[in-house]
């Protein structure tokens, strides 16, 4: 009976080991599963940033010529405040200027949050990999095989 008794904790003990392992081995593959499809997002994130770059520089660039377009044409119509159809022109162009400058704003926003969202996921995946680092133990080195030290004579000798 006695016997029992303490066979019965041990036993318990190792059943609730067991358990625990599986579930830490069932939480290590989710997140390892986790840290794969954010690493997949994180690539066609990173693949958007040459597009969104050349979309942003080519709207600054078309915002600057549509400045420059309004510029001359203000300059034709103060040379000429009477001509209705300079004034149309000038008109025309201060709106293609503004709508260009309103474009090139929206894509240098979206440029922002494309590098935001690729901040947020970096750090989200060394929050996920330190998580998986508690569920798997260290392995940083691996053991070296080290030469035995020469044994040392300590008998005395006499002279």
């Amino acid at each position: 009976m006695k016997k029992a008794l303490y066979l019965f904790p041990i036993a318990l003990l190792f059943f609730c080991a067991s358990v625990t392992a599986q579930q830490a081995n069932i939480d290590s593959l989710t997140l390892i599963v986790q840290i794969s499809q954010d690493q997949l997002e994180l690539g066609k994130l990173q693949n958007m940033v040459y597009q969104k770059t050349m979309n942003k520089e080519g709207a600054a660039l078309k915002s600057q010529n549509s400045a420059n377009d309004n510029v001359s044409a203000a300059e034709r119509l103060s040379n000429d405040p009477d001509n209705k159809k300079l004034a149309s022109d000038a008109n025309n162009k201060a709106g293609d200027a503004k709508s260009d400058a309103r474009n090139s704003r929206k894509q240098s926003g979206k440029l922002d949050e494309l590098n935001q969202k690729i901040m947020d996921l970096k750090t989200k995946i060394n929050g996920e990999q330190y998580k998986l680092s508690l569920y798997s133990p260290a392995t940083s080195v691996a053991p070296v095989a080290m030469p035995m030290p020469a044994r040392v004579d300590t008998t005395v000798h006499p002279r």
